[in-house]
């Protein structure tokens, strides 16, 4: 029910804003589509965190990294952010957490715009047995989504 919900929302915030937003992937990959280029969705993802208490701990640029080694490849970069006091209990729960966290928020120029991609909470929880744990995964979702909302959205 909760799931029909959101595909609700997103369905409505696509026909509204040009976003276009997936469903639950059996891999755990959550995305956005938005009709921006990578700048302006790179500023938006920069303010969002920001706006959200998140802290930024690095951008990697691989399409830069691939031109170094003399190769293309179309803009894209991996944003890795987090919030401490959020990731270290789930690292505590499993200390395998620590192979996905900071969350990372991937961000790829497309034809049409640009694609943001991150892992869903859940899928995290459930690829590294979190489930002795109370921890809010609801709510770190509800924040990736907003997070990656709040960057497409012009």
């Amino acid at each position: 029910m909760i799931k029909a919900r959101l595909a609700l929302v997103a369905v409505t915030l696509f026909s509204l804003s040009g976003i276009a937003a997936a469903g639950d992937r059996a891999d755990g990959i959550e995305h956005l589509d938005s009709e921006q280029d990578i700048q302006a969705v790179d500023q938006g993802l920069r303010d969002a965190l920001d706006s959200k208490g998140l802290t930024l701990f690095t951008v990697i640029d691989h399409a830069d990294n691939a031109q170094k080694a003399g190769l293309s490849l179309p803009p894209t970069r991996t944003f890795v952010f987090g919030n401490p006091k959020v990731g270290t209990p789930m690292m505590v729960c499993q200390g395998s957490m620590a192979l996905d966290l900071p969350q990372k928020m991937v961000l790829r120029q497309l034809d049409e715009g640009t694609r943001l991609e991150w892992n869903s909470p859940h899928y995290l929880a459930e690829r590294h047995r979190l489930t002795d744990c109370e921890l809010p995964l609801d709510k770190v979702a509800g924040i990736l989504e907003a997070v990656a909302q709040e960057a497409a959205t012009p």
